[in-house]
């Protein structure tokens, strides 16, 4: 049953199989570069944008049961390492991109959580967000999902535990330091406007992505067909132990979301990378990108900016080598 759900729910070989037999039927060889390219784009595009559906659909329903003002009730309610865990675990139901959880960020830390509580949640919200859960599992299999995410939300636990115990709060941003929160009384939405509301997200959120979507399947289905695997293996591969901190330095450039770069980093691992460094690549896509990163400098300063990515980086490098020097048990 596992296997059935994980290869032909989330993984949806059905329509890989469906799709191969169309372009066959069309007189297109499936197993030529070109063919195998278009095969590959197809499936991918369609796969990811049913799963992008969905995944956005429930996680919005969710996030309607946690509007700003309930989480950051959660959140004050705790205090120390147990507030940090909650705040991200939090994260992992709320923002599932790292621009948009950057004004939640700036709303908790005006309102005066720990500082430690609040960078938690903006390092867990992109990082290991419910999508990734599922996403991960329909690629690569729930065990390497769930580690996936028991590490990250390890590394955003260490990462404000750090944070608060280096007291940097006076490297926040003048206008969020002294801003004064305000508590508004939101009235509770009916169940017909939780759905309404998870549709528009669905349909804003696909706006948003859907060009990154075609750009990084065009890119896999390249590295899945074009690229020699001696090469991949040679620089991403058992070959290069710097291979994970390629992968880290290349992603941060990126912007994009779980989404837009599990199909690279699925043709990476095919072609003979290691599992590290393709889980490595995602996060620092995912967590670090330099929009995102733009954006959190207007709320913080450079000395607090610099720890911060400089936390991320080696969490995520450690994380990279701990699932290359296991990947046998997940594979």
């Amino acid at each position: 049953m596992g296997s059935f759900i994980q290869n032909q729910i989330l993984g949806m070989q059905w329509l890989k199989t469906l799709i191969g037999k169309m372009l066959t039927a069309f007189g297109l060889d499936i197993e030529s570069r070109i063919g195998g390219s278009v095969h590959f784009f197809l499936y991918d595009v369609i796969k990811i944008t049913i799963l992008l559906f969905v995944l956005i659909f429930i996680i919005s329903y969710i996030q309607s049961y946690f509007p700003p003002e309930r989480s950051k009730k959660i959140l004050s309610r705790c205090k120390g390492f147990p507030a940090r865990v909650i705040a991200a675990l939090l994260g992992t139901v709320t923002s599932f991109c790292s621009c948009s959880s950057i004004p939640l960020f700036m709303g908790f830390t005006t309102a005066g959580l720990p500082l430690g509580v609040t960078f938690s949640f903006l390092i867990s919200s992109p990082m290991v967000d419910f999508a990734s859960l599922i996403l991960l599992t329909s690629i690569f299999g729930w065990k390497i999902a769930i580690a996936y995410v028991v590490l990250g939300l390890v590394v955003a636990v260490a990462g404000g535990t750090i944070i608060e115990h280096l007291h940097m709060e006076d490297q926040v941003a003048d206008f969020i330091r002294n801003g004064k929160s305000v508590s508004l009384d939101q009235e509770k939405p009916t169940q017909k406007q939780r759905l309404v509301s998870s549709l528009e997200s669905v349909g804003s959120t696909l706006k948003k992505v859907f060009l990154y979507i075609l750009l990084s399947v065009a890119v896999g289905a390249v590295i899945h067909n074009w690229i020699p695997e001696n090469w991949i293996i040679n620089t991403l591969g058992v070959k290069n132990p710097l291979g994970v901190i390629i992968a880290v330095f290349a992603g941060i450039p990126m912007y994009s979301d779980i989404f837009g770069c599990i199909s690279i980093s699925e043709s990476l691992l095919a072609k003979g990378a290691l599992l590290g460094v393709v889980l490595s690549f995602m996060m620092a896509v995912t967590t670090l990108s330099l929009p995102s990163l733009i954006m959190l400098k207007k709320a913080i300063k450079t000395k607090l900016l610099v720890i911060f990515v400089s936390i991320c980086v080696t969490g995520i490098i450690l994380v990279g080598y701990f699932f290359n020097a296991f990947q046998a048990l997940f594979l």
